[in-house]
């Protein structure tokens, strides 16, 4: 049984994406499914997400609506905390609507 995925995603890094892939012998289908096996495999992404503002200009890369949100406090910025097993750690009296996810989803 095979399933689709439709994302959007900004032109010049599918571009670049493409392009290395390429150079490694992959094709997209090949990539995002070798990510996916990953996620399953070890039960968590494949590298450490990290949220930071310092020297990042989020409206360069975030939808206006989103920065107009963000600048209202409408949404927090939360650097993730990541424990030695790759797992995230949120404190659930700093964040408890996104403790509340992680554990409930």
């Amino acid at each position: 049984m095979v399933a689709n995925v439709s994302v959007n995603i900004d032109a010049n890094i599918k571009e670049n994406a493409t392009r290395l892939l390429n150079l490694m012998g992959l094709d997209q289908t090949t990539a995002i499914d070798l990510f996916y096996r990953q996620i399953i495999a070890h039960g968590k992404l494949p590298f450490e997400p990290v949220a930071s503002l310092e020297g990042f200009e989020a409206n360069e890369y975030l939808p206006d609506f989103i920065m107009d949100k963000i600048e209202a406090g409408e949404i927090d910025i939360v650097q993730y905390e990541v424990n030695e097993n790759g797992e995230w750690v949120i404190d659930e009296e700093k964040h408890p609507n996104l403790y509340d996810w992680a554990v409930n989803g």
